[in-house]
């Protein structure tokens, strides 16, 4: 099953006094790369979190946001840096000589200094907080999956069809490439009798060696048959439940190479342009595979 790694999903869940929100977003990667954004005191969920996120995702860069807030009075506590605000109070005592003002320091302007006032870190309960948010990740997780399920279908969609592409030009090139041996006994005759101008007489025997070698050299039945196989090896491993991303890519450079042979072997013209067309078929299709976890 082929499965995007471009995705979004959001989560929210309410249990008691404990409400959690998660944003998740996949992009494309080479491995799996987990970033997590996760609220003060809950920290120590980290490892819980990235576990739960392998189990579903095996490839592709994962930017996770966990906002986890609770209704209880602990949000009512607040800590005050004494040492700090004594100091820009002294700071603001100078500022006022230096300046020749007199005015009185308010506690506005006292407090706006920043990092004065404080929400105190109170301890949580990692271990009776987790089921709630288990479950929120558990569905923003799911929902991402299915996206990525979803993307993935319309990019097989698209390989199969240029897959189907491939295979008929390949029965194009197994057909015309099946007379290299008479194509090659006919282009040599044209080139001695244009050398010679019809003065020397033309071994047959010796032209349909000189062909047969020329066709051995040029024959490509070889590279016709792995690229078939390859093909139906893109097809097993695209339908396996298993990451594939990785295989078809190295799929997709072996299916290169062979056509590449074909191209380099061959001297005929309208073989040629199927190769060409093949192999821009082939980059399009690496394309989307570039997208695959």
């Amino acid at each position: 099953m082929i499965k995007s790694m471009t995705a979004f999903a959001r989560a929210e869940k309410v249990k008691g006094n404990l409400t959690t929100v998660i944003e998740i977003r996949s992009y494309n990667s080479r491995y799996l790369d987990i970033s997590l954004r996760v609220s003060p005191g809950y920290l120590l969920l980290e490892d819980r979190i990235k576990g739960l996120i392998s189990e579903k995702v095996a490839r592709g860069r994962i930017e996770m946001n966990v906002k986890i807030r609770e209704g209880s009075d602990d949000i009512l506590v607040f800590n005050i840096d004494a040492p700090k605000a004594k100091a820009y109070r002294e700071a603001l005592i100078q500022l006022k000589d230096i300046c020749n003002i007199n005015t009185e320091i308010s506690l506005d302007l006292l407090v706006s200094g920043g990092g004065i006032i404080m929400p105190a870190e109170t301890e949580k309960d990692i271990d009776a907080c987790w089921p709630a948010i288990k479950d929120c990740l558990a569905k923003a997780i799911n929902d991402l999956d299915e996206m990525r399920m979803r993307e993935g279908d319309f990019i097989a969609g698209d390989i199969a069809k240029r897959l189907e592409y491939i295979e008929s030009c390949l029965v194009q090139i197994e057909g015309k490439s099946s007379d290299l041996l008479i194509h090659y006994q006919q282009r040599l005759k044209e080139r001695i009798g244009s050398l010679t101008k019809g003065i020397a007489e033309i071994d047959p025997g010796r032209v349909a060696q000189e062909a047969a070698f020329l066709a051995d050299r040029s024959d490509i039945s070889e590279e016709i048959v792995r690229a078939k196989s390859h093909i139906k090896q893109f097809r097993n491993i695209a339908d396996s439940k298993e990451s594939s991303g990785r295989k078809l890519n190295f799929l997709l450079q072996e299916l290169n190479r062979e056509f590449n042979t074909m191209g380099s072997k061959t001297e005929k013209a309208n073989l040629s342009h199927i190769i060409v067309d093949v192999k821009s078929e082939l980059e399009k299709i690496r394309e989307q595979v570039q997208n695959v976890e």
